[in-house]
C-alpha cells in the first residue's frame, strides 16, 4: 500500500521522512494540490453503492483505496498553478482533491478539519490548559483598557500574532517582542492583540510529538543576550539545540493535548524558566523539524516515516477491537 504525501516540491523536511521510506520498501506518491490540472490529475467514481478514486502525479497513477496514510506537509493552494488559476478553480479543486481523500480508508497526519482547528491559537491556548499544561498568563483583545488593566496586573509583557504566521512567510512574520513599559495601548481597538507575560527563560524547548512518540529537545538561552529579543526563531545563536527528557506528568498533559486535539503530529513550543518548569506557548500542527533533527541526531524523520508505514486506519481499528475482544 501507498503513502500520500502532499507538500510542495522544495519541501527539504519532507526529502527526509521520503529517505526512510524509500529505505523500508514503502511506496510513496508525493504531489503537491498546487499543480492539480497540470502535471497531477484526480478522477473518482460513484457508481452501485461503490466508490473508486484515482490521483495521478507526474504519470504515475496511485488508486485511492491502496492509501496506507496521507502526510498533509505543507501542501499549496489547489491549482494555484494552473494555467488560469482562479479563486474558484481553487476551490473547486480542492473540495474534488480532499472530499476523494476524505473517502478514502487511509489514516491521516493530519486529518485537514483536525489541522485547521488546530491552528488557531486561542483554541490551543485553552486547550492546553484543560490538558494540564502550564500557559503564561494571556490576553487576546480589542478593548484598550483591558490590554491596560492587563499590563498593571503583568508589568513584564511580550506581544505576538494571534495567526502565529510562520517566519519563513515575511510579509505577515511577525516576532514575538517585548512590550516596553508605559506602553499605549489606544491601537489595540483596532486589532485583536494577543499580550502574554514573559517567561523568563533559560531554554527553550520544542517537543516532536509523532503518534505516541515524544521527542524533546533544549536549546540554551544566550546568557549574554539581548533580553529585548526574545523569539527563538530570531534570535542568533550558537548554542545547539540538545536531547532532553520530557517529565512524565507533562508527558501525559501533551498526549491528552494530541488525543483531544486528533492530531498525529505536533512540534511543541515551551519555554522553560529558572524553576524548570516548560510553558507552554503553542503547537504548531505541520511544525519543521530538520533543524533538531541534524542538531541531536534524534530519529524525528524515521519515527514519521514509520508512523506513515503502518497500516490503514480502518485496518488498525479491526486489529484493536480483536485485541479489546480477547480480553476476558
Amino acid at each position: 500500500m501507498t503513502v500520500l504525501i502532499l507538500t510542495t516540491e522544495e519541501d527539504v523536511t519532507a526529502d527526509m521522512v521520503v529517505v526512510h521510506l524509500n529505505a523500508a520498501g514503502v511506496p510513496v506518491v508525493r504531489l503537491d494540490p498546487a499543480d492539480l490540472t497540470g502535471s497531477v490529475a484526480l478522477s473518482g467514481e460513484y457508481v452501485h453503492g461503490a466508490f473508486r478514486g484515482h490521483l495521478s502525479s507526474a504519470g504515475r497513477l496511485v488508486s485511492l483505496d491502496s492509501l496506507r496514510s496521507v502526510w498533509v506537509r505543507r501542501p499549496g493552494a489547489a491549482a494555484a498553478r494552473a494555467p488560469e488559476p482562479s479563486a474558484w478553480l481553487t476551490e473547486e479543486a480542492s473540495q474534488a482533491l480532499y472530499g476523494m481523500l476524505r473517502g478514502s480508508e487511509a489514516r491521516w497526519m493530519n486529518h485537514p478539519d483536525a489541522a485547521r482547528r488546530a491552528r488557531h491559537k486561542p483554541w490551543q491556548l485553552r486547550l492546553a490548559q484543560r490538558s494540564g499544561l502550564p500557559v503564561p498568563a494571556t490576553l487576546i483583545t480589542t478593548f484598550p483598557q483591558a490590554a491596560r488593566d492587563f499590563a498593571e496586573r503583568y508589568p513584564d509583557l511580550v506581544v505576538k500574532p494571534v495567526s502565529g504566521a510562520h517566519p519563513q512567510d515575511p510579509p505577515r512574520a511577525v516576532p514575538t517582542t517585548r512590550v516596553p513599559p508605559g506602553a499605549d495601548f489606544t491601537a489595540v481597538a483596532y486589532g485583536p492583540t494577543l499580550l502574554q507575560r514573559r517567561v523568563a527563560k533559560r531554554a527553550d524547548i520544542r517537543l516532536t510529538a509523532v503518534g505516541d512518540r515524544l521527542l524533546a529537545a533544549r536549546k540554551a538561552a544566550c546568557a549574554d543576550g539581548d533580553p529585548d529579543v526574545v523569539d527563538v526563531r530570531f534570535t542568533p545563536s550558537t548554542a545547539p539545540w540538545c536531547p532532553v527528557d520530557v517529565p512524565p506528568r507533562l508527558a501525559e498533559s501533551v498526549r491528552t493535548y494530541l488525543r483531544e486535539a486528533e492530531l498525529a503530529y505536533g512540534a511543541f513550543d515551551f519555554a522553560e524558566d529558572a524553576d524548570g518548569t516548560w510553558w507552554f506557548l503553542e503547537c504548531n500542527q505541520s511544525g519543521q523539524f530538520g533543524f533538531v533533527e541534524v542538531d541531536t541526531g534524534q530519529p524525528i524523520a524515521r519515527t514519521i516515516a514509520e508512523w506513515l508505514a503502518g497500516p490503514p486506519a480502518q485496518q488498525e481499528a479491526r486489529r484493536a477491537d480483536r485485541c479489546g475482544s480477547a480480553v476476558p
